[in-house]
């Protein structure tokens, strides 16, 4: 069905974490009767298995509409559907580059949290219209008109511009899809220009090779036509055009201002990036598309096969990479675990879900080390060197000064939850800044190093809250502190992968603490082996790994002198050359180094 470009509308739908907005996405799919009633399910948009697992959106989903307005006139919706959780912003800053519009739903038993306002200013950076939408008023806790409040105050909307829905029940949403097409400006573009198509996501087929989103700002898209991605400048034919109804469905040509899909049939992943600029190389357009700023990875930590399986793990990797723009690699290589990759993550969350894609999707078991974060370390010799692996921490005796990312850390909460939060805060290394109120709310404002909020502070956040309390965080600058690195020697051999930094104030606390968990988590073997942390060249801490059979020495048994001898000989041997076996560790051992970063409550 050909539209007219004078009658599409892009739009995404934003907001905080489990504020509705799949289910929103659900009820318009619905009602334009996209799909059918049987194929229709919950959460229809969230297709990985770790979304429907954990309740949340991972990816952004696109779906094309066609909605018969009350005008008479027919509208060609595409909508695109965003994540919530902080860990995937990213995510929302790439979707909304290809949009005109945005839905920003806020739940009426919550009212405005830190994530729908971060959201919100990343539309207004984009210069979109923004349409507010009340949601869950059905709901025995609604408090409609404080969150009507907030809108007013926090964001300067006027109250008749604001919608009430239920998007569980459908009340409500026909207002919604008739101040779409009213407000929500047409694409602007001429089908007669050079093709000009923003690659806004990137999906991997075996068979196809790379399958690219596109949304198109000027020209027409055709399988005649021979493509070119401007910034790679890799050129291929494409296979297949389509758009999403909301699976791929195939089609001749795309339009300037449509959303959809093609099909590269390039195998290799590297020839193609999120946000670069498709066109083709007859008649070329001769200015790239701005594209997006490269995400800011809060978290790193080493990735390694618990197999054998190098070249599945590797594909693994790249193909990850290519779906997910703020996920970034580089390889390493540990001396205990062997060939993997240093990775980058926006947060915690971020970290497990692509641990759980690579099991659930890939069939693979990884080893994750413990995460860091980005160090600036100025040496004696005056280099400025950044650190996010531990393994090239300098030796004390050659550093001047370390420093460390800062984030500004807005938390929102009941009045009711503001001590224990500030306790955990402050537990934290936090800086106060300062406290206000609002409509049924508070707002906490912390200077906190990311090292301390990037281990588990989110849910403990949300435990000592009740699941009430939210968070954003902003980078802010590197300041200087006090860190060391902690080695950890097993048998007396130094397992590179434990190693982690950490502030000197915090080490002896921890090092007791981890050897303890150490000593239970590591394989034990038919000797005892030591457990040792060591910080700037001292052994701060010790336990040993029991024996799986008791130690000649220390066995109590009456031998002979001359049999004792000979067994701790033998016994000596063995501890001898055990430093030079490859030493086995479950991913338990480095769970425990996970563990232990709680910070000090």
């Amino acid at each position: 069905m050909k539209i007219q470009s004078k009658n599409i509308r892009n739009f995404s739908i934003i907001a905080h974490i489990d504020h509705g907005k799949s289910t929103l996405a659900d009820r318009i799919i619905e009602k334009t009767l996209t799909v059918s009633k049987r194929d229709m399910k919950e959460q229809l948009l969230d297709s990985m298995d770790v979304e429907r697992e954990h309740g949340i959106t991972v990816k952004s989903r696109t779906v094309r509409t066609f909605y018969e307005a009350k005008n008479g006139h027919k509208y060609q919706y595409n909508l695109i559907d965003t994540p919530g959780h902080v860990d995937f912003s990213y995510e929302v800053s790439k979707s909304l580059a290809a949009c005109e519009g945005v839905l920003l739903i806020v739940d009426a038993t919550q009212g405005v949290q830190a994530q729908t306002i971060a959201n919100y200013n990343i539309a207004m950076e984009n210069e979109l219209v923004i349409i507010p939408v009340v949601n869950k008023i059905d709901s025995f806790n609604a408090n409609i008109e404080q969150t009507c409040q907030q809108l007013i105050d926090v964001m300067q909307f006027n109250e008749e511009d604001i919608l009430y829905i239920s998007a569980k029940t459908g009340q409500g949403v026909d207002k919604v899809l008739e101040r779409i097409h009213s407000v929500i400006p047409a694409p602007t573009g001429t089908a007669d220009s050079p093709l000009k198509a923003l690659v806004f996501d990137l999906q991997y087929d075996p068979f196809r090779g790379v399958i690219a989103y596109l949304r198109l700002f000027e020209g027409t898209l055709s399988k005649d036509k021979t493509l070119r991605f401007m910034v790679t400048q890799a050129e291929f034919n494409a296979t297949e055009l389509g758009v999403f109804l909301p699976h791929m469905q195939p089609t001749d040509v795309l339009r300037a201002g449509e959303v959809g899909y093609v099909v590269t049939g390039l195998k290799e992943v590297q020839k193609v990036k999120i946000g670069d600029t498709l066109t083709t190389t007859t008649d070329p357009s001769q200015q790239p598309l701005p594209g997006y700023k490269e995400s800011k990875s809060m978290v790193y930590a080493g990735l390694f096969p618990s197999d054998d399986n190098d070249k599945d793990f590797q594909n693994a990797i790249h193909r990850l990479a290519l779906n997910d723009s703020s996920f970034c690699y580089e390889e390493e290589r540990s001396e205990v675990l062997g060939k993997g990759f240093r990775c980058g993550f926006l947060g915690m969350l971020h970290l497990q879900i692509i641990r759980e894609r690579l099991e659930k999707e890939y069939g693979l078991t990884v080893l994750i080390t413990a995460p860091n974060v980005t160090y600036q370390v100025l040496t004696k010799d005056g280099q400025e060197l950044r650190i996010n692996n531990p393994v090239y921490y300098p030796t004390f005796d050659k550093i001047k000064t370390v420093k460390e990312p800062y984030g500004v850390v807005t938390i929102t909460l009941p009045e009711e939850h503001v001590g224990d939060i500030m306790k955990l805060a402050t537990s934290r290394k936090g800086i106060f800044i300062d406290l206000n109120y609002q409509v049924n709310q508070t707002i906490l404002h912390y200077e906190i190093p990311t090292s301390e909020i990037a281990y588990h502070f989110f849910n403990q956040l949300k435990s000592l809250s009740h699941g009430y309390a939210t968070m954003d965080v902003q980078f802010m600058d590197y300041r200087e502190a006090d860190l060391v690195k902690m080695d950890i020697l097993v048998n007396y051999v130094k397992i590179d992968a434990l190693a982690f930094i950490l502030h000197r104030e915090d080490a002896y606390r921890v090092a007791a603490d981890l050897v303890m968990k150490l000593k239970h988590t590591i394989p034990r073997k038919l000797y005892p082996m030591p457990v040792q942390v060591v910080v700037e060249g001292i052994v701060i801490a010790r336990e040993d790994v029991p024996p799986l059979r008791k130690n000649a020495a220390v066995s109590g048994d009456k031998k002979s002198i001359s049999k004792k001898q000979a067994l701790l000989h033998r016994q000596n041997i063995n501890k001898r050359n055990m430093e030079h076996m490859n030493i086995q560790l479950p991913q338990e051992v480095f769970n425990s180094i996970l563990d232990i970063n709680i910070g000090n409550d």
